[in-house]
């Protein structure tokens, strides 16, 4: 071979030096850009996610070196843990019920924002302004808001007759409470929403018009389609917030309990009466307040596992309604 080329025992033609000397600059300028996605993957995600499966097999205390147990930590929490069972239940509401209003919500008052003629940035702002508020200041002016004794909330419901429930401090209307602090808060769903009904083409209204189309076959027909991706990207993104959240229930039960960020008292998650306890609130009460690290990261884990069957039903069930042009 005149090119420099040659020829493994199988018959194989290898390139020349100088290209196999090029081949291997690119790749280690490929690797060079990589660099930092890797570090960070292996720092914050591979080692995490490896060292949690290793401590769910193991009794550690985060004192003493961990010892290996087998199926244990698993055996107690998913069969004589009851407090698990609770938090399952709690998560898995604020998953249906929670992520399923925020987003019929959120597409409510983007459609109603478009469709607005004047005020519509004052409209704009007063729905956008709650998102803007740290969770935790949000919350406690929420459980201000609903206080059963001395909140405007209750109070203006006495004066109009109606029946005020004790919020925060109900089992019963804790978890619904909590989905309205979620609601108040709407503003990043509001402004996908609006990005996406501002998108879809003034024609196919048109078109439906001249056939004598109403509202709702509008909104059937061509807006719901058309949207659909924005839909179904609001609904992922809205259950894996909602796998993840701790602040604003653990805030409220701990305000509305009356012990709030007392130094040297140890709050158990959950009040009232478990209502409010999510599976990341385990999470934290196993290992950072009972010492069991063991038991938290089968938690973690089954959280994990958890969210990720959930997203995948999501994307699976969700690109059947995915339109041509949203695929």
């Amino acid at each position: 071979m005149t090119d420099g080329s040659t020829a493994d025992p199988a018959g194989r033609v290898r390139p020349p030096a100088a290209a196999r000397r090029t081949i291997r600059r690119e790749r280690l300028h490929t690797l060079g850009f990589l660099a930092p996605f890797l570090v960070g993957f292996c720092a914050f995600f591979a080692y995490p996610l490896i060292a949690t499966v290793y401590f769910s097999f193991t009794h550690y205390d985060q004192v003493n070196p961990p010892t290996f147990v087998g199926l244990r930590n698993w055996d107690y929490v998913l069969f004589q843990y009851p407090q698990f069972g609770t938090a399952l239940a709690n998560t898995l509401w604020l998953v249906v019920v929670m992520v399923t209003a925020r987003v019929l919500f959120g597409l409510a008052i983007g459609m109603l924002i478009t469709r607005v003629k004047t005020g519509l940035g004052t409209l704009r702002s007063l729905f956008y302004l709650p998102y803007l508020a740290p969770p935790v200041a949000a919350t406690t002016a929420f459980v201000y808001l609903l206080n059963p004794g001395t909140g405007p909330v209750n109070q203006l419901l006495h004066r109009l007759g109606i029946p005020a429930p004790n919020w925060f401090n109900d089992p019963s209307w804790s978890k619904p409470a909590l989905t309205l602090l979620a609601l108040w808060g709407i503003g990043d769903l509001m402004v996908i929403f609006m990005a996406a009904l501002l998108d879809v083409p003034t024609e196919l209204y048109e078109a439906a018009q001249l056939d004598g189309a109403g509202a709702w076959a509008k909104f059937r027909h061509i807006t719901l389609p058309t949207i659909s991706p924005v839909v179904l990207f609001a609904a992922i993104t809205g259950v894996i917030s909602s796998m993840q959240y701790y602040t604003q229930a653990i805030l409220a039960g701990s305000l509305a309990s009356g012990i709030g960020a007392s130094p040297g008292v140890l709050f158990e998650p959950g009040y009232p009466s478990g209502s409010t306890l999510t599976l990341p609130q385990l999470v934290y009460s196993l290992g950072f307040q009972h010492y069991n690290t063991g038991a938290a990261c089968v938690v973690a884990l089954l959280l994990f596992a958890l969210a990720m069957a959930f997203t995948l039903l999501l994307l699976r069930r969700g690109s059947g309604f995915l339109t041509e042009e949203g695929r």
